[in-house]
């Protein structure tokens, strides 16, 4: 499809749910498509979810360079996005939300993946999972995003991934997905200051059958979580004491998680079985699994009024991907848009009021 044709379609689709965003909340969000280097932009407005917009991204017309993670600067005035794929390095984009124009870059890492940015420095921080290259340690990138310079490089695990900060900024943390382990950076230093090996069965010539692909904060307590991709768990970590406090047997392919702000639900994507996890996190009980709409889920983030969970997922093969609304109250699928090639990445833009 063409952009014209894309943007004439997407008009097409605000116009059905204009009237129902007469005095609704509207929330937007960001969704990267890894296989067909475009971003997209969604809205949904208590309903139904639209498509409003399109954005090619990438440097080489004849590849395709993965987009890969997404994050919007706390003002919300920019968004920034991996390219996973380079010659041998990948890159960090950075566009105005405004009018979604790009207005810096820097070359990375091998594969840049997560990132997100902190409160408290103000840096944004970027895992290099190093997807294709030999499985050693690899490194989270430390960018300032106003020049889009990177001031520095910390080595942890082999085949870093989700990249998420505490609330307050001051501590990163990620997973090492091959050698099954928990890293946490001070923010300001830019130093490992704990590391905790995640998986009960030792990782044995360097590759964990674990697999922990995604780190989540706990966002009043102590804690942070695990998804164990290879084991079908979900590893609830105290950060005061540095053990392991509960592990969660959940479905298969836990990948990406996402806790509302009251620190009482995380939702978690279970990519191998193409479903959602609903999680109370005070029994450390599934309330409800939902099945995507698509085969392969991925990426989940959670409004800031915690009403609703965005979830995206791939597809297989030459499916559109797709982006999933879940209503948290009722615990179950509201919303549902096609989107482009492998849906991944995803992040949260803006909840307003509009008429």
């Amino acid at each position: 499809m063409t952009a014209r044709a894309r943007s004439f379609a997407a008009w097409i689709a605000l116009c059905a749910i204009g009237p129902l965003a007469a005095q609704a909340t509207i929330y937007r969000v960001y969704v990267a498509c890894e296989s067909s280097d475009e971003v997209w932009r969604v809205a949904f407005a208590g309903t139904d979810a639209a498509v409003e917009k399109v954005i090619d991204v990438g440097y080489q017309p004849t590849e395709i360079e993965g987009p890969h993670g997404l994050t919007v600067s706390p003002d919300g005035e920019h968004w920034f996005l991996s390219i996973a794929h380079g010659k041998p390095f990948g890159r960090l984009y950075k566009y105005r939300t405004s009018d979604d124009v790009l207005v810096g870059e820097c070359e990375l890492g091998m594969f840049p993946a997560t990132m997100q940015i902190s409160r408290a420095t103000g840096l944004l921080y970027c895992v290099n999972f190093n997807l294709h290259g030999r499985m050693l340690p690899s490194s989270v990138s430390i960018v300032d995003p106003d020049a889009m310079v990177e001031v520095g490089r910390t080595m942890t695990g082999a085949m870093p991934h989700g990249s998420r900060l505490s609330k307050d900024g001051r501590r990163h943390y990620s997973c090492a997905m091959m050698s099954g382990e928990l890293y946490e950076i001070d923010a300001a230093t830019f130093e490992v200051t704990h590391r905790l090996q995640l998986d009960i069965d030792l990782p044995k010539d360097h590759a964990s059958e674990a697999k922990p692909t995604w780190i989540q904060p706990h966002p009043t307590k102590a804690l942070v979580y695990a998804a164990q991709n290879g084991k079908a768990e979900i590893v609830e970590v105290d950060t005061d004491e540095w053990l392991v406090k509960r592990r969660f047997a959940c479905g298969k392919g836990p990948y990406n998680l996402d806790i509302t702000g009251d620190g009482t639900t995380l939702v978690a994507t279970y990519k191998s079985e193409g479903a959602i996890g609903i999680w109370d996190l005070g029994r450390g009980a599934e309330t409800a699994r939902l099945k995507s709409s698509r085969g392969v889920t991925h990426g989940v983030v959670i409004s800031p009024d915690d009403r609703y969970a965005f979830v995206t997922a791939e597809g297989r093969n030459a499916e559109p991907g797709a982006l999933d609304v879940v209503d948290l109250r009722k615990r179950e699928k509201v919303a549902s848009v096609a989107v482009g090639l492998q849906a991944g990445g995803i992040a949260f833009f803006q909840a307003a009021a509009e008429r």
